[in-house]
């Protein structure tokens, strides 16, 4: 039974740690709520930081999950520029800050999110190493890509997944040129496969794009500080007035690995482990978001999702839950993107060597279709590009678990709800 009396610690403040406080106060809970954030920023959303805000064209005030009033406004005591340092669950304590504090919780939940993945080769300690994962990046980097689009700079990007293509396509549009060295044979090899990983190469080469695929980074080169060219493992050495390491990112496991919680293995994300409802293995610790590998019952196995869509719903699933009020979090993953004109919503999760079969709907060519990776007949996601309003039905094609007609799937006349079992 919650009451007033508990204390609820929220350890993240990220889209995760905001929407479960938020959540906790919709809910009628009426206790203390604690949320410990390692960034002076109030919590902020993720996906501005390489779409709209790092193009100029929203404000920074608009990447925020709440205004700074609404903290004090619901009761919620936020600490900011606060790192955690250690969770007791003996005494159920965590420590926080350069004086030690410690408080005591009834449930805590760990949101801390994923860092950026380093390059280990030489150079990144020069100044124009970038990494993109919180808003003060954005902003260094959007003063870069000003100056390289006024200078005609060289920007290197190592890595072409959703970071790496979705800032070359804002660097391209402040007129920066670019280049994006790849070790796979093509973007986004891991998540799309070949079919579709062209459709990005040959969007991003038509807007002046170089990729160099099948190499990878081994060296930055500079001279007093400053970057000079990048070479890769082919023995090219390419110009580069800036380097952005875009090679993923790992979640934030050190405080609950040290805690003793289970840590999932790299195949199921690394995360960590919870149940369904995002329980750890001890009953009053919870976790969400980037950091959590958890039980999908749609899939039957382990994810960890580092999407957007993940942290909103994954943070209110994890509160309802402290509060017993805990559903199954067995939502569709979901994630889009915006690059130059393409706009693309991806639904459900279909790794390399699980499907059988690529359906194209529409022209391809044109960049206007839904492709849908099948196994056996049945969908196991879903990617409409510049194709609006029809997630729900793919979601749902994913969860009715049933074979469809892959013709009918493929036609554009054949309306998705029909083929919903």
């Amino acid at each position: 039974m919650v009451d007033a009396d508990q204390t609820f610690v929220i350890v993240g403040g990220g889209l995760a740690g905001a929407k479960a406080a938020e959540t906790l106060r919709t809910e009628g809970f009426t206790g203390r709520v604690i949320l410990v954030c390692d960034e002076r920023d109030h919590p902020y959303e993720r996906p501005p930081l390489s779409k709209g805000y790092l193009l100029g064209k929203e404000e920074r005030d608009s990447v925020f999950v709440h205004e700074p009033a609404w903290y004090a406004r619901h009761d919620v005591e936020l600490h900011l520029g606060q790192t955690v340092v250690e969770i007791d669950r003996a005494a159920k304590t965590v420590h926080y800050g350069d004086d030690g504090t410690h408080v005591r919780y009834d449930k805590l939940l760990i949101a801390t999110g994923a860092e950026p993945r380093r390059l280990d080769v030489p150079g990144t300690d020069l100044a124009g190493v970038h990494h993109l994962r919180r808003l003060a990046h954005a902003e260094r980097l959007k003063g870069v890509l000003t100056s390289l689009g006024r200078d005609n700079g060289h920007l290197v990007i190592a890595g072409a997944g959703w970071i790496g293509l979705e800032v070359a396509a804002a660097a391209r549009e402040y007129g920066a040129e670019v280049t994006v060295v790849e070790p796979g044979p093509t973007p986004l090899h891991g998540v799309l496969g070949p079919e579709l990983g062209a459709v990005f190469a040959e969007l991003h080469e038509a807007h002046g794009v170089r990729f160099r695929f099948g190499v990878r980074l081994t060296e930055i080169i500079g001279q007093d500080g400053v970057v000079l060219a990048a070479r890769t493992d082919d023995g090219e050495e390419h110009p580069a007035h800036d380097v952005l390491a875009a090679i993923g990112a790992a979640p934030r496991t050190a405080l609950a690995q040290a805690a003793g919680l289970e840590i999932a293995d790299r195949a199921h994300g690394g995360g960590i482990v919870v149940d369904e409802h995002l329980r750890t293995g001890d009953p009053d610790i919870y976790a969400a978001g980037d950091v959590a590998s958890f039980h999908h019952a749609l899939f039957d196995t382990s994810l960890r999702v580092e999407h957007w869509a993940n942290a909103l719903n994954g943070g209110p699933a994890a509160a309802r839950a402290m509060l017993g009020k805990g559903l199954a979090h067995d939502r569709v993953p979901y994630f889009f993107t915006d690059q130059y004109d393409l706009g693309m919503e991806y639904s459900g999760w279909a790794p390399a060597g699980s499907y059988d079969q690529v359906v194209i709907r529409g022209d391809a060519a044109k960049r206007e279709f839904i492709a849908f990776w099948v196994r056996e007949g049945r969908v196991l996601a879903g990617m409409n590009v510049n194709v609006w309003e029809v997630t729900e039905p793919i979601q749902q094609l994913i969860r009715s678990k049933a074979p469809v007609d892959t013709e009918a799937l493929a036609n554009p006349h054949v309306p998705l709800e029909s083929l919903i079992a």
